[in-house]
C-alpha cells in the first residue's frame, strides 16, 4: 500500500525542514533512504547514474505530497559530482544532509584471477566516488557550520570475503574516509558517519546472487534470523544519523546487521 507523506502522522520526523542529498538513490537502499528522509520531513536531491529511475523516484516522491529533484549523476566522475552540488543548492539554497549511498558489486573473483578492470572500476564508484561527493558536502556545510554526512559502507568494510576482494577493499576505504572526515570535522558542525548494512534485499545483492550459486548460499546462511534486511530498515538509520537526534555522533561506523550478534 502506498501511503502520502502526510499520513506519517506517528513518525518524529526526525529531518523536518532539512535539505537532503541521497545518491545512488533510483533502487535499493538509496531509494528507501531517499522517501524516509522525506517522510521525515525533509526536501530531497534524487542522485542516481539511472537517469530515468532518479526521475521515477523524485516523481514517486512529488505524488506521495514531498519535495524532490532528480539528477544523473554517475559520481566516480567529478564534474558530474560537482554539477549535482550545484543541483542541490540552485533547487534548495543549502544541504543539510548528504547520504552517500551508490555503490556497486561486481561479479565475484579470487584474488589472483581478479581483472584490473573489474577493480578498478569497484574503487572508483565504491570508494573514489564518495571521497568525490564527500568533497563537495563538505565545503558546502562548512561554510553553513553545520551538517551530517552518512557513507553507506558494508559489513564487508570491516570483514573479508574470499572472491570479494575489490569490494572489500573499496568498503574498507569508506570507513577509513569517514573516520578521517570526521576528525578533521570536529569542530566545524558537521558530523561524519557511515553504516555497515549487512546482506540486505536489493537488486543489486538479488543480482549478485543470482549469478553464484554459492554465493546465495553463503549469504542466506549467515543471516541469524532466517531473512534479509530490508532497504526499509537501513535506511531508518541512515535518516537517524542525519538527524539532530544524533548530535553527538561522529566518526562511528554503525552496523545494520543481525549477523553482527554472531560476530
Amino acid at each position: 500500500m502506498v501511503v502520502a507523506i502526510g499520513d506519517h502522522q506517528d513518525r518524529a520526523r526526525l529531518v523536518d525542514g532539512k535539505v537532503a542529498l541521497v545518491t545512488g538513490a533510483a533502487s535499493g537502499i538509496g531509494r528507501a533512504t531517499a522517501l524516509a528522509l522525506v517522510r521525515d520531513g525533509a526536501r530531497v536531491l534524487v542522485a542516481d547514474r539511472d537517469g530515468a529511475g532518479a526521475q521515477s523516484v523524485a516523481k514517486a516522491i512529488a505524488e506521495l505530497g514531498g519535495e524532490a529533484r532528480a539528477s544523473e549523476t554517475d559520481v566516480s566522475q567529478p564534474e558530474q559530482v560537482a554539477a549535482m552540488l550545484r543541483a542541490a543548492l540552485e533547487a534548495f539554497g543549502r544541504l543539510d544532509c548528504a547520504v552517500n549511498a551508490a555503490g556497486i558489486l561486481a561479479a565475484p573473483a579470487l584474488l589472483h584471477d581478479l581483472a584490473l578492470d573489474q577493480w578498478e572500476r569497484t574503487l572508483a564508484v565504491n570508494l573514489t566516488g564518495v571521497f568525490l561527493c564527500m568533497q563537495h558536502e563538505l565545503r558546502v556545510m562548512r561554510e553553513q557550520g553545520a551538517g551530517s554526512i552518512v557513507n553507506v559502507a558494508s559489513g564487508g568494510g570491516v570483514l573479508g570475503t574470499p572472491a570479494l576482494a575489490h569490494y572489500c577493499a573499496s568498503k574498507h576505504g569508506v570507513l577509513g574516509l569517514t573516520k578521517t572526515a570526521a576528525l578533521e570535522n570536529a569542530r566545524s558542525g558537521v558530523r561524519v558517519n557511515a553504516i555497515c548494512p549487512g546482506s540486505t534485499d536489493t537488486p543489486m545483492l538479488q543480482a549478485f546472487m543470482g549469478s553464484s550459486p554459492e554465493a546465495r548460499k553463503m549469504i542466506l546462511a549467515s543471516a541469524p534470523p532466517g531473512r534479509l534486511g530490508t532497504a526499509e530498515e537501513v535506511a531508518e538509520a541512515a535518516v537517524w544519523l542525519c538527524s539532530d537526534r544524533a548530535s553527538y555522533v561522529s566518526g562511528e561506523s554503525l552496523f545494520v546487521d543481525y549477523a553482527a550478534v554472531s560476530r
